[in-house]
């Protein structure tokens, strides 16, 4: 199904639509938005299977990860909605008059921002996309959201806007709360991003597409934040001693990373760092034999194996590199093919190339000769989403200062475990230094996720009537406070 390019006239109707919705739906109340997230939850499974047949023929993944990915959405919506209610995001402060001292009553909390703009994802047409992470954690901070369709799944998107859209009016709010645009071209993505009641922009994708929007909100009068999860290599450090234990273990577990989901996941494992010797080559050799088990997938659509087969043959084509290997199954038309190569830390040095991602089941093993080596492979590697160390508790100890380093450049830090699979819950941090994202403070999974469309705002001397009921003195909505510097959910 073909769809039109929004026109730059349909953009300013629907930002300036999303603008006078904004001056209603930042007045209602916690419950009101919880509610209607829980609605659009519902809607989503009253879509039914013609939902996921559809995302099925758009992205080729199987119904049984639509299935999946669809439940988890809908768990997003209905978790955030929980974390919406409760209002710890609100970060209610009190500090009360001081008449002696002379100091002022004063309350502070978070308020909604305005109208975001949601850019969907191509590898999470339902988690990431139209009624993703991005859209529920805006409508919970009291955002109106504008979701600009991914061209590779456009009839799915359009799909789940008409549930929200139907949610919306269900629950008697302004149409303009909502909004979805398709736009293959970067033309309605600027748009977008530039116009004048556009407050923040969330997106899922690669870095060159991240990167124009941040600038484009930079270079606006009034520049706006922009938060961009672009990718990430995610960096594996295998130490001696857990390769010494477990070789092929970590081998089997690291090519089912590596290939879950052909490679798309921006949590996949691409590099690999140890120290050479024994249990390095061992560990080299299983991981070997265990892609070479793993058959070619369909990729998400043309785009992606195209670029996938170019970057894959550009990264092999390195004269350091060693292809170590591919999937013993020949490939069929855009199909990736599990691919596993090695060079050593001076080629790393010497050649930005091998720090790129190669986004697909690809993964690129540097080989260090001695300690001191692979710290410094550690200190050259970019912000990153993740970073794994694969340790005993004997290398943690001799390790320790590698340890330390990586936590400058991650925004998760796995031990003995693989970065693929993203747990919804307010402890996750996904997102991390630059250029993983584009401001590491702040998460894309998780109920902290709102606090990415809120801003602070102190109420000085006000009258208790006037001021929000998250900040009256009887505490209408129950929820936790500072007073005084005391937490609490006690009334003054």
């Amino acid at each position: 199904m073909k769809f039109q390019d929004a026109t730059i006239a349909e953009v300013d109707q629907v930002m300036q639509e999303a603008w006078q919705a904004f001056q209603v739906y930042r007045k209602t109340t916690l419950k009101q938005r919880a509610d209607l997230m829980r609605a659009i939850a519902q809607e989503l499974e009253a879509a039914g299977d013609r939902l996921i047949t559809v995302a099925m023929g758009e992205t080729n993944l199987p119904e049984a990860r639509l299935r999946n990915e669809r439940a988890r959405t809908m768990f997003q919506l209905t978790s955030y909605a929980a974390a919406c209610e409760a209002g710890h995001w609100l970060e209610a402060r009190i500090d009360t008059a001081v008449p002696d001292k002379g100091d002022p009553d004063l309350r502070k909390l978070q308020v909604a921002i305005g109208p975001v703009v949601v850019f969907g994802a191509s590898n999470f047409p339902f988690a990431y996309s139209t009624a993703g992470g991005d859209t529920a954690t805006a409508l919970a901070a009291g955002c109106p959201v504008i979701v600009k369709a991914h061209p590779a799944h456009a009839e799915t998107s359009e799909i789940v806007a008409q549930a929200i859209a139907k949610s919306v009016a269900a629950a008697g709010l302004p149409k303009g709360v909502f909004a979805h645009v398709h736009g293959a071209g970067f033309e309605t993505g600027k748009a977008l991003v530039t116009h004048t009641h556009t407050r923040a922009v969330g997106f899922t994708g690669s870095y060159g597409g991240g990167k124009a929007l941040f600038d484009w909100a930079n270079q606006r009068k009034m520049p706006i934040p922009v938060f961009a999860e672009m990718g990430s290599i995610n960096p594996v450090f295998l130490l001696p001693g857990k390769l010494k234990a477990s070789a092929k273990e970590l081998a089997a577990q690291l090519a089912g990373s590596i290939t879950l989901g052909t490679g798309q996941f921006c949590t996949n494992p691409g590099l690999l760092l140890g120290v050479e010797g024994e249990g390095l080559d061992n560990f080299i050799r299983e991981l070997g034999a265990a892609i070479e088990k793993v058959a070619p997938g369909t990729m998400l659509h043309p785009g992606i194996a195209k670029a996938y087969t170019e970057k894959r043959g550009a990264a092999l084509g390195q004269s350091e590199v060693e292809t170590v290997a591919v999937a013993a199954a020949p490939p069929k038309e855009n199909q990736g093919v599990p691919t596993v190569a090695t060079a050593s830390a001076e080629a790393f040095f010497k050649n930005p190339l091998l720090h790129q991602e190669v986004f697909g089941p690809y993964s690129l093993v540097i080989r260090c000769p001695d300690a001191a080596t692979l710290l410094k492979a550690a200190q050259l590697i970019e912000g990153q989403l993740t970073v794994s160390l694969m340790a005993t508790e004997a290398d943690l100890s001799e390790y320790s200062e590698l340890a330390e380093a990586v936590q400058e450049i991650c925004g998760r830090l796995i031990l003995n475990g693989v970065p693929t699979g993203v747990r919804v819950s307010l402890s996750m941090q996904h997102g991390g230094p630059f250029p993983a994202s584009t401001d590491s403070r702040f998460t894309s999974v998780g109920a902290d996720g709102i606090k990415r469309w809120v801003r602070p705002l102190a109420y000085q001397s006000w009258l208790d009537a006037a001021l929000p009921d998250a900040l009256k003195n009887g505490n209408p909505l129950g929820i936790w406070r500072t007073v005084n510097n005391e937490l609490t959910q006690a009334a003054l």
